[in-house]
């Protein structure tokens, strides 16, 4: 049987280190498209990841590439790509700009893999994947934002540094839109299933 295979479009720090987690733990075949400025630095991360597989003992391809037809048949893609906000941008402005992003790479991912589930990462995650949503014409089910789980972890973090126990004691969710919106359910947040509250 082949190997499921997962495109991650974007090889900056979070798409590389998502491709490293999905080889290491043998989930699929991966392939990290990026731009052509940066052919050179995408082959270098795959191929780093690709030999690292005798240290960690996985065995699964790992291809970087500029080319969206290497992403062909996918069963998962991960948008990782897009412009970070830089001080001063509103959340307007990396709107507009990161919504031009969606648009260009959702359309090589219909064109490749027109059967694939999308998941998008990049800022701001709720109204970039509501583009994604529009510019690939999946059902709703097939893209995927992955938002509140961020928040949640980094809640989870500081309430555990807080009250210095491990991260795996402290259950709590964050809910709403990454920003001013997100609220965290301190009510439902416990350590060792003791109430925060």
């Amino acid at each position: 049987m082949a190997n499921r295979k997962v495109s991650i479009i974007g090889a900056g720090n979070t798409g590389a280190t998502l491709a490293f987690i999905i080889a290491q733990q043998e989930l699929a075949d991966v392939v990290m498209i990026d731009r052509p400025h940066n052919e050179g630095q995408v082959k270098g991360k795959a191929l780093d990841i690709l030999e690292s597989s005798p240290v960690y003992g996985f065995d699964v391809d790992v291809k970087g590439s500029i080319d969206y037809a290497d992403t062909a048949d996918s069963d998962i893609v991960v948008i990782t790509a897009g412009v970070p906000r830089k001080p001063g941008m509103s959340r307007d402005d990396l709107v507009q700009v990161n919504e031009s992003v969606m648009h260009d790479v959702t359309t090589n991912i219909v064109k490749y893999s027109p059967d694939c589930t999308i998941i998008v990462l990049t800022n701001p995650v709720d109204a970039m994947t509501y583009s994604v949503i529009k510019a690939s014409g999946f059902p709703k089910s097939r893209v995927i934002g992955q938002s509140g789980i961020l928040d949640t972890a980094r809640y989870q973090t500081f309430i555990a540094e807080a009250l210095n126990v491990s991260v795996k004691d402290i259950r709590g969710l964050v809910l709403g839109g990454h920003g001013d919106t997100m609220v965290p359910l301190v009510d439902s947040t416990n350590v060792n299933g003791i109430p925060f509250k």
